[in-house]
């Protein structure tokens, strides 16, 4: 038993296949393309939740797998559900928990699930479509999740085919066993980087009766160019009547990627992760808030966005909170990447509604490239831009002096960097030599998308650990 979602589709893009659209949940209507913060342990790690509404969030993710090991479901179904839990009133997904389990170094699958033991005490667990929907439905999320195998990259094509018999077998069991009747329950696509298996999954998971579709078993190390052509054989093949949801990804050029091909919803810990090492997204580039260029800067992170953190705080206060190890830059750097992601979906619905996309879509990706390394999550340094405001909202004093109408490069208000002849700020000399002492603010080396591959040890086998905590 489901609670079907009641979904309209707004608008198409006639360039692309991207929509917008609405789902209309019971607690509150999710304009979409939208793109849901995850919130692994029942919390978006590092910010309070009274910020949720301010940011406009306007649905979250939670994990099955690790609130089933910490604090449990009974309790939290006891305290009121995960909402109370929470204290959060906007709508929830929780994913079943399968991803987490194959990602695991010591399993045991079966047709009746997987047992495992739990990593942070090694008890051992069993978790089946039945009791996988059992946990969700304690939960009470908005939006469960039917319980799937995910693969690494590099699984036969004849393994993968049994799997995907296993998925949608287990996908009948979800849909079985799943009685709650406010809960929406949405089946998931697998079949690897197959194009024909894709297929074959599609047609059996949409033969169901789940009240939305989504692609599993992608951004896993696959790369984007086969990440692409999947979502490109895949996503046409699913009902245009249902939302489409891509789990696990979020760098902006794969959601614009997704976009494009008519997929609605999307979830990744990218914004919150890179936000803890001092990466920060802006509508001209990423900027790592721990280079020693920022020491003195009196500027806000981006001049043209309103979220709290811009509206208030310097670069130079951010990057001495995060000098010093203080976890209120996490937070301030939190705030203002979920406030980047909220807005690039809300642009990208207006850009689908005025039949503009394509133009939106190769905007972001001019400023999101592909690096050399093919992930492009190694930030680039594109906070040169013409500041127009400081943090306050008022552009800090200069003086005559510095006030140049010439191309050459001036002081900064600041006192330390200059601007160059586009209005971009340039270190100056005793930040050039600050900057060899400079905290890299690094983000994972590995590419960050939300989801850690399961590894192809034994092609089900060993973790990939220190993987995305979804």
């Amino acid at each position: 038993m489901t609670c079907p979602v009641p979904f309209r589709v707004d608008a198409v893009d006639r360039g692309t296949g991207a929509r917008a659209g609405r789902l209309e949940l019971a607690r509150g209507t999710i304009l979409t393309p939208v793109f849901m913060p995850v919130g692994t342990q029942a919390a978006l790690r590092s910010l309070p939740p009274l910020f949720i509404r301010e940011l406009g969030l306007q649905i979250i993710l939670a994990n099955t797998y690790h609130l089933h090991q910490r604090p449990g479901e009974a309790i939290i179904q006891k305290l009121g559900g995960l909402h109370q839990f929470m204290s959060v009133d906007v709508p929830i997904l929780t994913d079943s928990g399968g991803f987490q389990v194959f990602s695991l170094d010591k399993k045991e699958v079966s047709e009746d699930g997987v047992a495992f033991a739990f990593e942070v005490d090694g008890k051992r667990t069993f978790l089946s479509p039945e009791t996988s929907m059992a946990i969700q439905e304690a939960l009470g999320a908005d939006i469960a999740m039917a319980f799937d195998e995910c693969l690494a990259p590099g699984v036969s094509h004849e393994e993968t085919a049994e799997s995907i018999e296993r998925t949608a077998r287990w996908a009948e069991r979800s849909l079985a066993a799943h009685v709650r009747p406010d809960q929406s329950l949405f089946g998931i696509v697998q079949g690897g980087m197959f194009d024909d298996l894709r297929r074959r999954s599609v047609e059996q998971v949409t033969s169901l009766g789940f009240d939305g579709f989504a692609i599993g078993g992608l951004s896993v190390g696959e790369g984007p160019e086969i990440m692409n052509r999947v979502l490109a054989a895949t996503t046409p093949l699913m009902p245009p009547e249902m939302p489409r949801y891509l789990m696990g990804v979020g760098r902006p050029q794969d959601l614009v990627d997704g976009i494009a091909v008519g997929v609605d919803m999307f979830d990744c810990v990218i914004p919150t992760r890179h936000a803890r090492s001092g990466t920060l997204y802006t509508f001209k580039g990423r900027i790592r808030i721990t280079h020693s260029r920022y020491r003195r800067d009196a500027y806000a992170i981006d001049t043209a966005c309103h979220c709290y953190t811009c509206r208030t705080f310097s670069r130079a206060y951010l990057h001495h909170l995060f000098s010093v190890g203080e976890v209120l830059g996490a937070t301030l750097c939190t705030i203002h990447n979920l406030h980047f992601f909220q807005e690039l979906m809300r642009r990208a619905r207006t850009a689908i509604s005025e039949g503009r996309f394509a133009p939106f879509r190769r905007e972001i990706k001019e400023l999101y490239p592909e690096t050399s390394k093919g992930a492009g999550d190694e930030p680039r340094d594109e906070a040169d831009h013409p500041p127009a405001r400081a943090a306050s909202g008022r552009a800090p004093a200069v003086s005559k002096a510095s006030v140049q109408t010439s191309g050459r490069a001036n002081r900064s208000p600041a006192g330390g960097a200059r601007t160059d002849s586009r209005g971009g700020q340039r270190p100056s000399d005793a930040q050039r030599r600050d900057s060899s002492r400079a905290p890299s603010g690094k983000p994972d080396a590995r590419r960050s998308t939300g989801r850690g591959a399961p590894s192809s040890a034994g092609k089900r086998g060993k973790s990939s650990k220190g993987r995305a905590g979804r």
